[in-house]
């Protein structure tokens, strides 16, 4: 993967030289000749490696070795017989250094294991940053529809390229694993999959989280952070309910997907942005757009190629293979084989699950405690949670002329804001939305909240 590699070395013809050897490995490389021309470099670059002397006309090197290591690898070069220097750049924490006269073949070599023992640090510094977060299952869609095969036919199509996709959907129907097959079949697949939830983010977090900051970029800002598409180099960002970002961050997000480059909160460096953008929602994006809520240049930009995941209702025939995953993936069920009759199967099936897959796996699992140490599930250890008795519940909203939808949402929304006392996160429950949504409709609607 091309890199960009910053070479400081006053003497010109050596530095001529080892430019033209760096490049012919297929990298980008700036050549200056003092520390002055170094820091103009890195007020707008940010290399992925330094190589440089140690005396410069304008300055010692190892003294500035300890805030460079801090972000770069640093290669230090040396004249003959200056052993002293070489053990002091190590101690500073600098990758390697080459006594002068340089072989070609070694700088080769140190240049390559430079570079790719950087990626291997920072691969394992966001792998544990984000271990936390990471889901179990993630492995497969299950099962043997149409609906399902037409979408993984989509899949096999889309994911060699390097195009930007929106996969649409309800909550809970399988968009994640959409964004995840697309990364596993692409040229990406060795690289990091970084699944953002823009829901559960808080708005002031989410730059500095997407984006990463610097030291001192605001109070508590005590070091350098990259950011999730840092963590993402060369792989994919998975943008998850992308609908619910601000306006002002759908700005900044446009010019990462126009421009290939980004800043850090508080930086001034253009960085490169070697990622796949895969988005996600469960929004009508298109008339968000329409109604000022959703950029609509963004919408474009996201929406070159759609991917459309099919609610269970309508891949039912997927419902008995999803319960058999479900079953065989469970510590509990799989520890005494257990089984699920077909009374109770049945009622899965002709379930219309508003919470798909989700929801399923849910009620399954609930089922393999309530039923505890017996081996078959029957249909009184299903319970469908909020979901069934949702679609049991009578309502009746009345207005004095025929209502736009609008006003139809409006007053259902006030009607759950009463019942449960304005509760946000329950109405989010209920309404099958997130509670930041359910926050934008009341202001949206003028709703006030009981107390």
């Amino acid at each position: 993967m091309r890199k960009h590699i910053l070479m400081i070395e006053d003497d010109k013809v050596l530095n001529r030289l080892l430019r033209q050897h760096v490049a012919a490995l297929g990298h980008q490389v700036t050549g200056v000749e003092s520390w002055a021309g170094a820091d103009e470099v890195l007020r707008s670059v940010e290399p992925h490696l330094i190589i440089t002397d140690v005396k410069l006309p304008d300055g010692d090197s190892l003294d500035r070795l300890p805030d460079l290591v801090a972000s770069h690898p640093v290669v230090v070069l040396t004249a003959f017989g200056s052993v002293r220097n070489a053990v002091q750049a190590m101690k500073a924490g600098a990758f390697e250094y080459l006594v002068k006269p340089i072989s070609p073949e070694e700088l080769t070599l140190v240049v390559q294991r430079a570079l790719a023992d950087a990626d291997l640090r920072n691969q394992h510094q966001f792998c544990m940053r984000r271990l936390k977060a990471r889901e179990g299952s993630e492995s497969f869609m299950i099962g043997v529809s149409p609906a399902l095969l037409a979408v993984q036919e989509t899949i096999e199509a889309v994911a060699p390229s390097d195009i930007t996709v929106l996969i649409q959907g309800e909550s809970g129907s399988g968009k994640e694993l959409v964004a995840r097959a697309l990364h596993r079949s692409s040229d990406r697949a060795a690289r990091n999959f970084v699944a953002v939830d823009c829901c559960t983010l808080q708005e002031k977090l989410f730059e500095s989280e997407l984006f990463g900051h610097e030291r001192g970029a605001f109070t508590g800002a005590d070091r350098q952070k990259k950011g999730l598409i840092e963590g993402a180099e060369g792989g994919t960002l998975f943008l998850d309910e992308i609908g619910e970002i601000d306006i002002a961050l759908q700005a900044k997000l446009l010019r990462v997907l126009e421009t290939g480059k980004f800043r850090r909160l508080g930086g001034t460096k253009d960085l490169d942005a070697n990622i796949r953008v895969v988005a996600a929602t469960n929004r009508d994006l298109s008339a968000m757009s329409a109604a000022g809520e959703f950029r609509e240049d963004l919408y474009y930009r996201l929406s070159p190629f759609v991917i459309d995941t099919p609610p269970l209702r309508d891949r039912r025939e997927d419902i008995p293979y999803l319960v058999d995953h479900f079953l065989e993936n469970h510590n509990f069920s799989r520890r005494i084989n257990k089984t699920i009759n077909g009374d109770a199967k049945r009622a899965l099936i002709a379930y219309d699950w508003p919470g798909n897959v989700r929801e399923l796996k849910n009620v399954v699992e609930r089922a393999i405690i309530l039923s505890r140490d017996k081996k078959k599930i029957r249909i009184e250890h299903l319970a469908f949670g909020t979901s069934a008795r949702r679609s049991s519940a009578k309502l009746t909203l009345s207005f004095d002329s025929d209502p736009t939808l609008e006003e139809v949402e409006a007053a259902y929304l006030g009607i759950q804001l009463k019942k449960f006392s304005g509760r946000r996160a329950k109405v989010a429950e209920v309404l099958n939305i997130s509670e930041r949504n359910v926050y934008r409709l009341i202001k949206r609607y003028g709703l006030a909240e009981p107390h």
